[in-house]
């Protein structure tokens, strides 16, 4: 097992975090680092508590119990590299409630409107009364969630270094009634620095508890069985796993090199969900949606495998909402890809025009950025794996975003300049162009009908006609000409144009799409993108598994997306988006401050 210390990674972690290189080399130092770790750190088998994943809602949990002086084991099957798990490759979009941005930008938000929006979008409806029910703790966290959004969540994390883009983003749009599905304002809040800021300041934290004695890592180390005598849970055992120098994201060896076995009072599982296993994704997909697609891509690395929500359940923990998923309809195949099946989401504008396999224009809210999971049921409904967006150079230009940090350059480098200066001057964004380019889901023509025979040949099947698309488009053209239409994307193009961020840097203006002057024509085969596990397993408001009784399991304990994000599933059927990793810290904030005053 490679040391906490080892030099080598520890540069590698400062640069993620955006330090220098004489600040990469100086990191140990600068968090006070002894030069040799307590025994019990290096090779010790028991503490006051294990936590089993080192991702964000591992790291913020542990910061918390290691801050009231108690001694933590922080497991992980992957190695040092991969320390912020799936928060690292992240945009960084954090769901705040009227905040200092959303002023600044004119947008009139409360805790009203955003729990008008949270319940409508969640649809919680199992049992939310009855103490037994899937939603009842589901719901509970959705309203301390929001409460949190509200008053507390971005002064605390400002307090440790996060700063915003000043341009707040409306994602989920909804397109249906007031009541219903999506966010009435933009609330979504881009982290300067993308996933990896986020991550840092947790980090940091944890690094420096290493220092002060009270953390120790166990790397590699694989749990299969979480260890149950006389009714509590007592510690995990499992196997170590061959050391890796796989960058990070790049699926790792299984190879065991060896048994273990680790002890405590309590034991937390914050290992995530099961976004990189499509046979678990297809093995509790929601009948509502259809039937599961036989083809999809991968939006989170192969560790994101599920294994720990069974491997809890055995234990006596209960999972809820298992059939409870958030998928995109976005995705593309990652032309330079760094786990198995890697594909990234299009987090798009609204004015691409959407059409399923056989060239039909979806109806509402299948519009680009309006209702994901409503679109994912359209599309399984109209008998395909994808769709496609059919869009032009201006389209692409304004609107389009790449989903996850190392997809935006600048922003993850906290280039607020150079970021501006790309999408408000320079025209395409070189991480969209480079898709374009290389892109194997990317069709560029001149003319209709030639792009027409380009989506035929991509898919192998003579699908799309060209007279019928160009009557869709045609029929959609017209309704550009007034300030008024009967045209609901049309609509939502003129209203988006109302809030800040989409008029600089986010939404054409309207314009016919068969026009030369923004030639050439492109289309983009969008395929559906594994990614979060809305439900998982049941805890109470202090992030305690309960058990099939309605009771706590006596020292087990679970955080982030393993746990539905608190309570097996805080989203219920759907999210507003940013609420991912702030659901990661909230739970992993309140599971670790209940565990240290335990």
């Amino acid at each position: 097992m490679a040391s906490a210390l080892d030099p080598e990674i520890t540069r590698r972690t400062a640069a993620r975090a955006g330090l220098t290189a004489a600040g990469a080399v100086g990191l140990t130092a600068a968090l006070g680092t002894p030069a040799r770790a307590a025994p019990w750190q290096e090779s010790g088998t028991s503490a006051d508590v294990i936590v089993v994943g080192h991702g964000l809602a591992g790291l913020v949990a542990a910061s918390e119990i290691a801050a009231k002086g108690k001694r933590v084991l922080l497991l992980d099957q992957e190695g040092e590299q991969s320390i912020g798990g799936q928060a690292h490759w992240s945009l960084g979009g954090l769901f705040f409630v009227d905040s200092t941005e959303q002023k600044l930008n004119g947008i009139k938000d409360s805790l009203d409107l955003a729990r008008q929006d949270w319940f409508g979008t969640a649809q919680f409806g199992r049992g939310v009364t009855d103490p037994l029910g899937q939603d009842y703790w589901a719901a509970k966290w959705a309203e301390a969630y929001l409460e949190f959004a509200h008053h507390e969540k971005r002064a605390w994390l400002a307090s440790l270094g996060m700063g915003w883009v000043p341009l707040v983003g409306w994602a989920e749009r909804g397109g249906q009634l007031a009541d219903g599905a999506g966010n009435s304002v933009p609330r979504f809040h881009l982290t300067l620095g993308t996933g990896p800021a986020v991550v840092a300041p947790f980090e940091k934290k944890v690094r420096a508890a290493y220092a002060q004695g009270l953390i120790g890592f166990r790397f590699r180390h694989r749990v299969d069985e979480v260890v149950v005598e006389g009714g509590r849970v007592v510690g995990v055992r499992g196997k170590r796993l061959v050391p890796t120098s796989a960058p990070r994201g790049v699926q790792t060896s299984r190879e065991v090199v060896g048994d273990f076995e680790l002890t405590a009072g309590h034991v937390l599982v914050t290992s995530g969900g099961i976004g990189g296993n499509q046979d678990l994704v297809r093995q509790n997909w929601p009948a509502r949606l259809g039937t599961p697609p036989a083809s999809m891509v991968t939006g989170v690395p192969a560790h994101v495998d599920g294994r720990m929500i069974g491997i809890t359940e055995q234990a006596g923990g209960r999972v809820v909402n298992a059939d409870r998923m958030w998928h995109y309809v976005e995705g593309m195949r990652n032309w330079n890809p760094i786990w198995p099946g890697h594909g990234i989401r299009i987090i798009p504008g609204p004015s691409s025009f959407w059409f399923d396999g056989n060239g039909r224009r979806f109806p509402t809210p299948g519009i680009p950025g309006y209702d994901s999971l409503e679109q994912l049921r359209m599309i399984r409904a109209s008998g395909f794996d994808y769709s496609w967006f059919v869009l032009d150079k201006t389209i692409i230009e304004k609107e389009f975003v790449l989903s996850g940090s190392e997809q935006n350059r600048y922003l993850t480098a906290k280039n607020m300049a150079g970021f501006l200066l790309e999408r408000t001057i320079n025209g395409m964004q070189k991480e969209v162009r480079d898709f374009l380019d290389n892109g194997e889901d990317f069709v560029v023509a001149d003319n209709l009908d030639d792009l027409a025979a380009g989506m035929n040949r991509l898919v192998g099947t003579d699908l799309i006609d060209a007279a019928e698309l160009r009557r869709q488009i045609v029929a959609r053209d017209r309704e550009v000409d007034n300030p008024f239409t009967k045209d609901v994307q049309v609509m939502g193009i003129r209203n988006a144009q109302k809030t800040l961020a989409d008029s600089l840097v986010r939404t054409a203006q309207p314009h016919r799409l068969l026009d030369k002057q923004h030639a050439p024509l492109i289309a983009i085969r969008c395929n559906i993108l594994t990614r979060k596990t809305l439900g998982g397993l049941q805890t109470n408001l202090k992030g305690q598994v309960m058990g099939a009784d309605g009771q706590p399991v006596p020292g087990l304990w679970a955080a982030g997306e393993v746990a539905g994000f608190g309570g097996g599933g805080v989203h219920g059927q759907g999210s507003l988006e940013g609420t991912f990793l702030g659901g990661c810290i909230f739970s992993g904030r309140e599971a670790g401050r209940a565990i240290a005053a335990a």
